[in-house]
């Protein structure tokens, strides 16, 4: 399969290209440039959407590797808060832990029904991503901050539990479905 070269795919294959390098990061403890790696890899997967939607660059295989190289920003992402914000969110770990389990289950949910990982790009989770990519930038830049933690969690909570019934409700994976409303719809329930 081929994979166009226009600016949102050639940043979404930056993302999965800096998915070991992050990773080492982690592995020899090197919190500054994991920070700046972290911090680029959610720019350009806000720039990648908004190019992608903006231009017209919209394709099922983009919004395939997009979803792939979201999955590599989130392991990451939490791989630098156990590592690094241990701490921080120890008061807090039910709540997080609930979050990612439901991140997960979605994900294997995808594989072993429809042999993918998902692409659905729900509204809900589009939002949630901005919310949590900007949590996590000022999580690992500013520090730890209650309030928006929990806005956060509870919105990745909402989002995560939307995306697994979307999935057992159809029977084909598919992009941009946008919410549980419209699979409905178009469901014909």
């Amino acid at each position: 399969m081929k994979i166009p070269l226009n600016i949102p795919n050639i940043l979404s294959l930056y993302r999965i290209v800096a998915f070991p390098v992050i990773i080492w990061t982690l592995i020899i403890n090197y919190e500054t440039l994991f920070i700046w790696l972290i911090c680029i890899n959610l720019i350009t997967d806000i720039l990648d959407g908004w190019i992608a939607r903006t231009f017209n660059m919209q394709t099922e295989i983009g919004a395939r590797i997009d979803s792939i190289a979201d999955i590599g920003t989130y392991i990451c992402a939490f791989g630098g808060i156990f590592m690094f914000k241990y701490l921080e969110f120890e008061p807090h770990l039910i709540s997080f832990l609930t979050m990612i389990g439901l991140f997960i289950a979605s994900n294997l949910l995808s594989l072993a029904k429809f042999g993918r990982f998902p692409s659905l790009h729900l509204y809900s989770n589009k939002i949630g991503g901005y919310i949590q990519g900007f949590f996590f930038f000022v999580l690992f830049v500013f520090g730890f901050y209650t309030t928006f933690y929990y806005f956060m969690v509870t919105w990745g909570i909402l989002a995560f539990s939307e995306h697994i019934i979307i999935q057992l409700i159809i029977k084909k994976m598919r992009s941009n479905a946008k919410g549980l409303y419209w699979v409905l719809k178009e469901e014909g329930h």
